[in-house]
C-alpha cells in the first residue's frame, strides 16, 4: 500500500473516532453553541433596539448574524483543543505511535472532524437566526459558495490553532482556558458594532485581526455592503493562520515524549 493510501486510509479512521466521540459526548459541542445562541438572542431582543441606531430590530438581526457565525466557529474549535489535550494527557497517542499507522493521521482526522462539526453548528445556529428574522435575499448563488468557502476555510485556519494550543495543554482546562481567545476575540471585533462607535484608540485594534475582515466579508457576500480590500485581508489571515498552526502542531507532535 502507497503512503498516500495509507494516509487516508489512517485519516479515515481516526476522523470516524473522532466524530463518534462528539455523537456519544455530545455535552461538550452542545455547551460552547449556547454561546453564541443566547448572545444572539440576547444581543437581538434586550439590546437590539438600543443597538440598532433607529434602524429597527430586523436591521440588527441583519447586522449581528455574520459575526454570531464567526463566533460560533471560534467557539466549536475550543472543543478541538480540549479534545487534542485529553488525547494527549491520558496516553492513547502513546499508544497509537506503537501501532503500524499514519503519524499525521491523529491530527488529520482531529482536523477534518472539527471543520465539519464547525460547519454542522454554523449551519445550526444560522438556522437560530433565519428563526428569528435574518434573510439573505439579494445573495446570488455565487455569493452564497463564496460565503461558505470563507467559512470553511476560516474553520480550517482556527482549528490548526486549536490543535496547537491541545498540543501545549496539560490537561483539558488548560486547553479550555488556553483557547478563550478563539471566543474573546470576537467580542472586541465589529461583530456587534461599528468600527466607527469605537474609541479611536481602540479601533484600530479591532480593525486589524482575523475576525472583523472576515465578518465583512461575510456581512458583504449575503447582505451586499461594500467588501473592499477585507475580502483579501481575510483570506490572508486565514491561510496565514492555518499555516502557522499547522507548523506548530506538526512540530509539538512530532516532538512530543508523550
Amino acid at each position: 500500500m502507497s503512503s498516500l493510501s495509507l494516509a487516508v486510509r489512517d485519516s479515515s479512521t481516526m476522523l470516524r473516532r473522532n466524530l463518534l466521540h462528539a455523537r456519544r459526548y455530545p455535552s461538550l459541542t452542545l455547551n460552547l453553541l449556547l454561546t453564541p445562541v443566547m448572545l444572539l438572542l440576547l444581543f437581538v431582543y434586550i439590546f437590539g433596539g438600543a443597538m440598532s441606531g433607529g434602524e429597527g430590530r430586523s436591521a440588527y438581526i441583519a447586522y449581528i448574524v455574520p459575526g454570531i457565525l464567526l463566533m460560533t466557529i471560534g467557539s466549536t474549535t475550543i472543543g478541538t483543543a480540549v479534545s487534542v489535550s485529553t488525547d494527549m494527557s491520558e496516553g492513547i497517542i502513546a499508544r497509537f505511535r506503537t501501532m503500524a499507522i499514519h503519524r499525521g493521521s491523529v491530527l488529520i482526522g482531529h482536523v477534518i472532524g472539527s471543520v465539519l462539526q464547525c460547519i454542522a453548528s454554523v449551519v445550526l445556529v444560522g438556522a437560530v437566526g433565519v428563526a428569528i428574522g435574518f434573510r439573505s435575499t439579494d445573495a446570488t448563488a455565487l455569493e452564497w459558495l463564496a460565503a461558505f468557502g470563507l467559512l470553511v476555510l476560516f474553520a480550517l485556519a482556527l482549528t490548526w490553532i486549536a490543535v496547537g494550543m491541545g498540543l501545549v495543554s496539560p490537561n483539558a482546562e488548560a486547553a479550555s482556558n488556553n483557547a478563550m481567545p478563539l471566543i474573546l476575540l470576537p467580542l472586541i471585533s465589529s461583530a456587534f458594532v461599528p468600527l466607527d462607535s469605537m474609541p479611536g484608540w481602540f479601533q484600530p485594534i479591532a480593525e486589524y485581526q482575523p475576525f472583523t475582515p472576515a465578518i465583512e466579508t461575510l456581512r458583504g457576500l449575503l447582505l451586499g455592503s461594500e467588501i473592499g480590500n477585507n475580502g483579501w485581508i481575510a483570506i490572508g489571515w486565514s491561510v496565514g493562520l492555518a499555516v502557522l498552526g499547522y507548523s506548530w502542531s506538526a512540530s509539538k507532535f512530532n516532538s512530543d515524549p508523550k
